[in-house]
């Protein structure tokens, strides 16, 4: 029975991981056709907010209203929270924008070393050696996978800097969304985060959309982004990650680059070499490492 429930763990995390890998080829293939960055995060934000106000009437009718209701400090705590996840979407499809997927993806990774920093000076204790060569091994996998040694690829600085912008932001929406409210459901919680995040979105959107707003895009790839983005991933990952446990989670939602990457080499044609490749690997190795008890292991 445990075996089962971890196996469909593994696979809400997984399926919620892959989710979000194809999140930014689909961004980058909006921005081919065309549409603003304002009018992509605009149209993912407004339908995953409704998508997930339909979620939330659904659960609360199912239980009867028996589900513990988020109290006004929780929403606020939340919505707080959410802003950094509105940032990530933003800085992330901007360095999309300017750099390929393949390496927009890797440095978005590079929450890994990122958030033993934020640990460090948060808990003000030193990272155990295990961490330390989690870090060492991204770093030299961000090297390799964006291909700085052969330096084939020209980057634009823009994209890098907005690339690491997003792993900024990311790593503190993931710090703070594990420990803000975390006794109401994962639909309330996602849902008052998305509220937050669109603060930052909308206000991006009315200070940068200097056309008239292409409201095409609710037809197509609002929808697919929402999905992709804002809903199908955070359900997943919230009710997958209980089941599976932090450590085997964050291995399993390591499937979130190969498949960024796949997506960018099969629809948008971009070229991932062999060093690219090995650096990808080198990542992902990096977070088996950095999740597994080898304590327990051991006994």
């Amino acid at each position: 029975m445990i075996k089962n429930s971890v196996l469909k763990g593994v696979f809400l995390v997984g399926f919620g991981a892959t989710s979000y890998g194809m999140l930014a080829t689909f961004v980058k293939m909006a921005y081919d056709e065309g549409y603003t960055t304002a009018e992509v995060t605009s149209s993912q934000f407004i339908y995953g907010i409704l998508g997930l106000l339909l979620i939330n009437l659904f659960q609360k009718a199912k239980n009867k209203n028996t589900a513990t209701k988020a109290s006004k400090k929780n929403i606020f705590h939340l919505m707080l929270a959410g802003t950094s996840l509105g940032m990530t979407s933003l800085f992330y499809y901007l360095a999309v924008k300017y750099i390929p997927v393949s390496i927009g993806i890797v440095l978005l990774m590079q929450t890994v070393w990122m958030g033993v920093l934020l640990e460090m000076i948060l808990e003000k204790k030193i990272p155990s050696t295990q961490k330390i060569i989690s870090v060492v091994i991204v770093l030299v996998g961000t090297v390799l996978a964006t291909n700085l040694i052969n330096n084939e690829i020209k980057l634009d600085w823009r994209g890098i800097v907005w690339g690491f912008l997003a792993a900024a932001s990311f790593t503190t929406t993931m710090f703070t969304a594990n420990r803000v409210a975390v006794g109401i459901s994962s639909a309330q919680r996602s849902l008052y985060m998305l509220f937050g995040g669109a603060v930052i979105v909308f206000s991006f959107a009315l200070a940068t959309q200097t056309t008239a707003f292409n409201f095409a895009i609710f037809l197509k790839w609002g929808i697919i982004l929402a999905l992709f983005g804002t809903i199908i991933p955070p359900m997943l990952l919230n009710a997958g990650f209980p089941l599976t446990g932090i450590g085997l989670g964050s291995i399993v939602s390591a499937l979130e680059l190969p498949v960024s990457v796949m997506m960018a080499y099969t629809l948008l044609g971009e070229t991932v070499n062999l060093t690219q490749w090995f650096g990808i690997l080198l990542i992902i190795l990096a977070i088996i490492i950095m999740n597994i008890n080898f304590k327990k292991q051991l006994n």
